[in-house]
């Protein structure tokens, strides 16, 4: 497998990402275990004092002191302010009425002088720093008066200490039965159980590994899961406008790779079209081209040869060369106009303009032009009608539409322009009074070249009214036409 592919690049990410989990799960539970071990003992030690608090004058308190003990694996004394013992506790208080011994029977033990009988007695500690563990259960620690004058001496209400792996809590609360303030002292071993922390440790150890071998076989069936299809996308892009150009793919895997997959497709219609548009030209415009051509280099071959000596002849033969170099001029600039409109973005240039205005001012203009050969354009503008579009198009749609009736109107000179709106949609018509066209070329009249050749020459090029028709689709109107024969032909142009 290639190290650049996508395939091993994403299997890679997956699973550095994995290992990178398991890191930061070890470092929390081997490094950071103790810190987050203690302060969570800390919390929980100081809500046990704020709850005595709360509750100390209840007369349950003993039973609540008694559970919390219990419940939060803490040592729970309550003194007087002069150190004597009021009430105390730990997890095992209660426990001790009764104790099973192997091979004897249940011996309830109800004059045992304190409730840890029948149980091994823990191990003596003189320890007289602050903050030391109590040399018995119930008995006070051996510092505990120098514990009570810090507390006097302190200005917050309360100490605290974390020496030697330990956490003392010493505050004052209100004893239920007790005049004045009594002293709780609450004390909890902070060092985390040692075969606790093995046993996580070797667990981890376990899961680490099992864990990061599954990790990388699953990346690795994802990784090639996700390359399955970007690698058939590939396949199809290399043959992107080849006749063996494959449309199956199999969708749905996700709406990233399918937009691909459509824009794949896309971009294939668009280059067979080019490439069908490149094979029209070659074939339907080279008569055109070869026309002009033709007769330019005839007539230049006929006033060297013939009648470059008679002045006349040679100012005719140089007017029919003008002639067809204008039309040849016309016909490519045609062609790029038209296959500009084909490859350019539907929205460039489009804003809100006054139609009405534009029509009418298209319509002035063009009939000023028109003027020598004295062609008359009647107008029927509605005024105010507004539409949002790109007003050299639409001008150039117009021009080519009037153009064809001026020079399919006959012998009346005259032309219609009219501006109509209905139903929201402005139409636009121009209309000439010639023959018409016969209804099984009605059709037809919108292909491309198709006047040049079928009509008998009378368009410049036969891009005319293909153009209008390309312009009319990127406004994302329609154009078409109505004609009788003997009484003329209407071109209409919707906008929405």
């Amino acid at each position: 497998m290639k190290t650049r592919s996508f395939r091993f690049k994403l299997w890679v990410y997956f699973a550095v990402f994995t290992a990178f989990i398991f890191i930061i799960l070890w470092l929390m539970q081997t490094v950071f275990l103790q810190s987050f071990y203690n302060d969570m003992l800390i919390s929980d030690t100081k809500k046990v004092a704020e709850k005595i608090r709360s509750h100390g004058t209840d007369a349950d308190i003993e039973k609540k002191i008694d559970e919390l003990a219990r419940d939060n694996t803490v040592i729970i004394l309550i003194t007087d302010e002069s150190g004597k013992l009021l009430y105390s506790s730990d997890e095992f208080k209660g426990m001790h009425s009764k104790v099973k011994i192997p091979g004897n029977a249940e011996i309830e033990d109800k004059n045992r002088k304190n409730e840890f009988a029948g149980l091994p007695e823990p191990p003596k500690e003189k320890k007289n720093d602050f903050g030391k563990r109590m040399d018995e259960y119930r008995n006070l620690p051996d510092n505990y008066n120098e514990i009570l004058s810090l507390l006097k001496a302190s200005d917050e209400g309360y100490i605290e200490s974390t020496e030697d792996d330990y956490y003392v809590y010493v505050t004052y609360v209100d004893y239920n039965g007790q005049d004045g303030k009594s002293v709780l002292y609450i004390s909890t071993p902070l060092e985390a159980q040692g075969s606790a922390v093995n046993i996580l440790r070797r667990i981890l150890v376990w899961v680490t590994v099992l864990s990061l071998a599954a990790g990388f076989i699953l990346s690795w069936f994802i990784a090639r899961k996700f390359s399955k299809p970007v690698q058939r996308l590939s396949e199809k892009a290399d043959k992107l406008g080849e006749k063996e150009y494959s449309e199956a793919y199999d969708s749905g895997f996700c709406s990233e790779l399918d937009s691909l997959n459509q824009t794949l497709d896309r971009t294939n219609e668009k280059l067979n079209t080019s490439k069908e548009f490149q094979m029209q030209l070659l074939s339907n415009v080279s008569h055109d081209l070869r026309t002009p051509l033709t007769m330019i280099k005839g007539y230049a071959e006929m006033i060297r040869d013939i009648s470059w000596e008679d002045s006349e002849a040679m100012s005719s033969d140089l007017q029919v060369i003008i002639k067809e170099a204008d039309r040849l001029n016309a016909l490519v600039n045609e062609i790029l106009e038209y296959s500009e409109l084909q490859t350019e973005d539907d929205t460039k240039d489009m804003e809100q303009l006054d139609l009405s205005e534009l029509v009418k001012s298209s319509a002035e203009r063009f009939e000023k032009l028109l003027q020598p050969e004295n062609v008359v354009i009647e107008k029927d503008i509605d005024l105010g009608l507004t539409a949002t579009g790109n007003p050299g198009l639409l001008e150039r749609a117009l021009y080519n539409l009037m153009d064809n009736a001026v020079r399919h109107t006959g012998d009346g000179k005259k032309i219609r322009v009219a501006l109509k709106q209905k139903d929201g949609i402005k139409v636009i018509s121009v209309q000439d009074f010639g023959n018409g066209i016969a209804p099984e070329e009605i059709d037809h009249i919108w292909d491309r070249y198709y006047t040049s050749r079928q009509r008998k020459g009378k368009g410049v090029s036969g891009l005319g009214l293909a153009i209008v028709k390309q312009i009319a689709l990127k406004h994302r109107g329609k154009c078409y036409a109505e004609s009788k024969e003997g009484e003329g032909c209407t071109f209409f142009i919707e906008i929405v």
